[in-house]
């Protein structure tokens, strides 16, 4: 977590940076090999020097941006959590809990659609 540690700081709202500190040590634990990091001024986790999965932080959500493949994959699921979602990212307002099972599921899906691929994007 030391990676993110300057980022996490930067949240003013205790409260917002407690969720995000939360779900991105879940991630680190949950999904080990994988290489947290910080680029374009977000946290974000990597496998094979490919893009996996990337979080911010807004004023009303925690956004979750798996890329589009993830979106459309999860897109049911995403709605049942009560998220709303654009073409990139999710947003889990700071008032609802964290559907860890969902975030589990997209990271597995993103790992396994891109263990071939060779560049950071699809």
């Amino acid at each position: 977590m030391e990676v993110f540690e300057e980022y996490l700081a930067t949240i003013v709202n205790l409260e917002h940076r407690s969720r995000a500190e939360e779900v991105l040590t879940w991630v680190t634990k949950k999904f080990p090999n994988l290489k947290p990091k910080i680029a374009w001024k977000q946290p974000m986790f990597t496998d094979h020097d490919t893009f996996i999965i990337g979080f911010s932080v807004a004023k009303q959500h925690m956004a979750v941006a798996p890329e589009k493949a993830g979106i459309n994959r999860f897109s049911e699921e995403i709605v049942q959590s009560g998220y709303d979602n654009t073409k990139e990212l999710i947003r889990i307002p700071w008032a609802s809990p964290v559907d860890f099972l969902l975030l589990e599921k997209i990271i597995e899906f993103n790992i396994l659609d891109k263990a071939d691929c060779s560049t950071f994007w699809r």
